[in-house]
């Protein structure tokens, strides 16, 4: 989508029909505002949706040094962007220039209104959608501040968790950025406080925990005291399907998520075979938008919420929450997915956020620009990764441990690999060591063939080395195979822990009432479509399950 599209998008004019239908749908009446109110503030949680029947609203954004203009809406246009369907604070302000006359309408009203009316919907979530990314590509946005150093593990988690949770943020690199003096003075910190996170003219935090962060911030929503029909454990691709079909089936749906929507799926930054995208997009959008379906369905996801462990009490599933807090479920689904093994190799924990990395965004992109990069792994997403970091480094090496790249990867993703002018295929060979000071200077590589061994100097290494089930908070009463995914199906009908009569579902695991879905389970295609067909295919076995309780 080009600019001037993208704006038309962003920013249409509801026809008079359309606004009469919409205010019918909310039963909104017009509302005056005089000049210099605020309609909605930066900050504030769950603002209401504005209709324009008369005058203008100015779009303002406090984040920077300075107050900007973003837009002003006029008659007929209307307010907001994700926020409304996401429960994320606004990132902008909304002021009456002039007075104006509105349409009031709250965040449960605007959900509703949006799968009543088809058409409205549509040109309204398409604008949400096009407005957050003229804001994230916009250089006059500021977001929050991030003011830290590219060799701090720290200062990378901070923006990792920010990057991955698609808040709008700037990164004031203590290393290389000439404001950096006068920012660390204005906010009256010094280099040894850093991480530190601000906004406008405020300092928020030093050196924050994600849930630090995300409760300074407002994106971690409280669960509400309640049973719920189904709770996923995992927001990847599986965890999303299931939140999407679930609670558009009326079902009461909560999804319980550790660090960040998306999974593994979410940092890849080209997905080229998922069907009905010939062009391909990022694993962050397609995060995003499965995100805002399933919140304007009215599912409830919690991020950051780490489930600890899982018990079962009367009939119902128990998720125990790190501090304390319980959530109780009819029914259950586990899509935790896996995480990338670690490297392993002498010197590598080391280094981990300062110049080891497992996976490669825009974040990671921004900083090995112009550099040597080693990328460790045979896989399609060591592949996509070493792709996109070609387009911003000055050299890829990517390091197999076989000779035949095609055995693992995607035949179109090894072909590109081939024609890529500044990546250099390393076959027969691994990573002995990891060599620096504070940061990573170097890495010594061996082939397994001669024994033949030579040091490469970088200070970016990424793996995608296979991957490890996240399962560890299962109890004994979920089987999991030799290798720790979680087993489901019929044959589980013979174990002890399997207490129903009926034979447990295609995805059910080895206790009644809870499946599993996506890469954490045994046998799974680890493909982002089969994760998202394995969490929809879940949801349909749970009405199954819901009708015999």
């Amino acid at each position: 989508m080009n600019e001037p599209n993208l704006m038309s998008v962003a920013f249409p004019t509801l026809d008079e029909a359309q606004i009469s239908q919409l205010a019918s749908c909310t039963d909104a009446a017009p509302k005056l505002f005089r000049d210099g109110q605020k309609l909605f503030a930066a900050g504030q949680r769950n603002p209401n949706f504005f209709v324009l029947k008369s005058g203008e609203v100015e779009i303002v954004d406090y984040s920077g040094d300075e107050r900007k203009t973003v837009t002003v809406h006029t008659a007929g246009q209307f307010t907001g962007d994700i926020s409304h369907l996401t429960g994320l604070p606004a990132v902008v302000s909304g002021i009456a220039r002039g007075d104006c006359e509105v349409y009031e309408i709250t965040g449960d009203a605007l959900r509703n209104a949006l799968n009543r009316c088809p058409d409205i919907s549509d040109i309204i979530l398409q604008a949400f959608i096009a407005r957050r990314q003229l804001l994230r590509d916009s250089p006059n946005f500021t977001g929050l501040r991030v003011i830290g150093s590219r060799y701090s593990p720290d200062t990378f988690r901070v923006r990792d968790f920010l990057s991955k949770n698609r808040i709008l943020f700037t990164w004031v690199d203590v290393e290389t950025d000439p404001d950096v003096d006068r920012l660390l003075k204005q906010f009256g910190v010094t280099e040894s406080d850093t991480p530190v996170v601000a906004c406008g003219s405020m300092l928020l935090l030093r050196n924050p925990s994600n849930r630090q962060l995300a409760d300074a911030i407002g994106i971690r929503q409280p669960l509400e005291d309640r049973l719920y029909d189904l709770v996923v454990v995992g927001a990847g691709p599986a965890g999303l399907a299931a939140a999407v079909y679930g609670a558009s089936e009326g079902l009461s749906t909560a999804v319980l998520e550790h660090t960040a929507p998306g999974g593994q799926a979410g940092s890849s930054m080209r997905i080229e075979n998922y069907l009905g995208f010939p062009t391909g997009l990022t694993g962050s959008e397609l995060a995003g938008r499965a995100i805002l379906q399933a919140n304007k369905f009215g599912a409830h996801l919690s991020v950051p919420t780490p489930v600890s462990q899982l018990s079962f009490a009367n009939g119902y599933t128990i998720v125990h929450l790190d501090g304390g807090e319980t959530v109780t479920a009819k029914c259950l689904l586990i899509a935790t997915g896996a995480d990338y093994r670690r490297l392993g190799v002498e010197g590598s924990n080391r280094f981990e956020g300062t110049g080891v990395y497992y996976a490669a965004t825009v974040a990671e992109g921004q900083l090995c620009s112009g550099s040597e990069v080693v990328v460790v792994g045979s896989g399609n997403s060591a592949g996509q990764a070493a792709v996109f970091l070609a387009g911003h480094a000055r050299h890829v090496r990517i390091l197999i441990r076989g000779d035949d790249l095609y055995k693992n990867m995607s035949s179109y993703l090894a072909r590109r690999i081939e024609q890529t002018a500044n990546i250099e295929l390393v076959r027969d060979a691994t990573i002995r060591k990891m060599n620096g000071n504070g940061h990573l200077d170097s890495v010594d590589i061996v082939n397994s063939k001669t024994g033949e061994e030579r040091t490469v100097e970088t200070q970016w290494v990424f793996s995608f080395i296979g991957a490890d089930p996240r399962t560890g908070w299962l109890p004994p009463e979920i089987e999991r195979d030799e290798k720790g995914f979680v087993r489901t199906g019929a044959d589980l009908a013979r174990s002890p822990h399997w207490t129903s009569a009926r034979q447990p579902f295609l995805l059910e695991t080895s206790r009644p009432g809870v499946f599993a879905a996506g890469d954490v389970r045994s046998g799974s295609v680890k493909r982002v479509a089969s994760a998202v067909g394995e969490g929809a295919m879940a949801v349909q076995f749970v009405h199954e399950c819901l009708k015999s309780m």
